[in-house]
This record gives structure tokens, C-alpha cells and sequence, in this order.
């Protein structure tokens, strides 16, 4: 089963995922694929390490080529987020661009078929309606079309606003 959650940014998703996945079969692996820069990145790290403290995650730090993970075990997984995981298969270490998509969707689906229960968090970039640099701009598509794909093949999709879960599709999973 794969639930897609999505939403603006600090609205939530981090920590409804994480009560989603305690309710999982365990093991349970938190796939962090954010790269920390600087100290905003630190510390954004160390708070979502903080949430997950004394919650029996094993944590797997890899930010890019999903499609060759292989986990350790069957269980619940919780992938945090397209969106760092799409920058970094989009942007090389020299700022060079390439389409990610088919990496970052083989990836997803790679982790499907090894989970009982996959958590996939995104964040709603495309309804800003801002006007930005090619370059990111390029970005905001690949998001759109990779959660356009991940919505479609998702059994739940939840949009998370205020902190409150709303069902898209599927059935809002029991939280304790």
C-alpha cells in the first residue's frame, strides 16, 4: 500500500507521517533524501531526528538513485520528500540539469515493491502561481508531474493544511 501526503510547507506532514507509520508492520525505515546545507539544513535535520526519537525508525540517509535501494527488510517506510529527492536527481554538484522524473518515479516504485506500507511526502509547489528563473521553474514541473504520476498510482493521497488531514482519494489511515 502507498500513501501519498502532500500539503505547504510546516503544515503537518512530518509528524501525521510518522503517526501513520506506527500504526505500520515494523520494521520501520525513515528515507531521509534531504542533503543539509548550511545551518538551516542542520537544524532541520536534527528536528525531524528529534520527532523521531524513541519511535523505532531506522533511518537511511540517501539522496539520490532510489531505483537500486534495496531495504533490509519488508515493512513500513517513510520516504521524506519528492521534493529534496527530485532537486537532487535534477541539479548535479556543478549545477548541471537534467529531466528526473523517470528516476525519481522508478525509485518510488522500487520502494513499493519492497514495503507493506510506503509513505511518500511532497509539498504542493505549483500553486503559487510565481514566476521564477528557468531553472527553477523546470523544477516546479518536475514536482507537478511526479505527483501527478505518484497521486495516480497512490492508494491514499491525504493533503495536510493547518495541520488537519484531508482525503484526496483512498481511505484516511487510523492515527492513535
Amino acid at each position: 500500500m502507498m500513501i501519498l501526503l502532500t500539503g505547504g510547507s510546516a503544515c503537518g506532514k512530518s509528524s501525521y507521517a510518522e503517526d501513520i507509520c506506527l500504526q505500520g508492520p515494523a520494521p520501520r525505515f525513515y528515507l531521509a533524501a534531504m542533503q543539509p546545507y548550511g545551518e538551516d539544513g542542520q537544524r532541520k535535520v536534527q528536528r525531524h531526528r528529534a520527532l523521531r526519537a524513541g519511535k523505532g525508525f531506522e533511518t537511511i540517509e540517501r539522496y539520490t538513485d532510489y531505483a537500486s535501494l534495496k531495504l533490509p527488510a519488508r515493512g513500513t517506510a517513510l520516504l521524506e520528500c519528492i521534493c529534496n529527492l527530485t532537486a537532487n536527481e535534477m541539479f548535479d554538484e556543478n549545477g548541471n540539469q537534467s529531466d528526473p522524473c523517470e528516476r525519481v518515479l522508478s525509485g518510488v516504485e522500487n520502494l513499493a515493491q519492497q514495503c507493506d506500507l510506503l509513505i511518500v511526502i511532497t509539498n504542493d509547489v505549483g500553486s503559487g502561481g510565481d514566476i521564477y528563473e528557468d531553472g527553477t521553474n523546470d523544477y516546479i514541473r518536475a514536482v507537478g508531474a511526479i505527483n501527478s504520476v505518484l497521486a495516480s498510482r497512490a492508494d491514499t493521497v491525504i493533503e495536510m493544511v493547518a495541520g488537519i488531514p484531508i482525503l484526496v482519494k483512498g481511505e484516511l489511515p487510523l492515527c492513535n
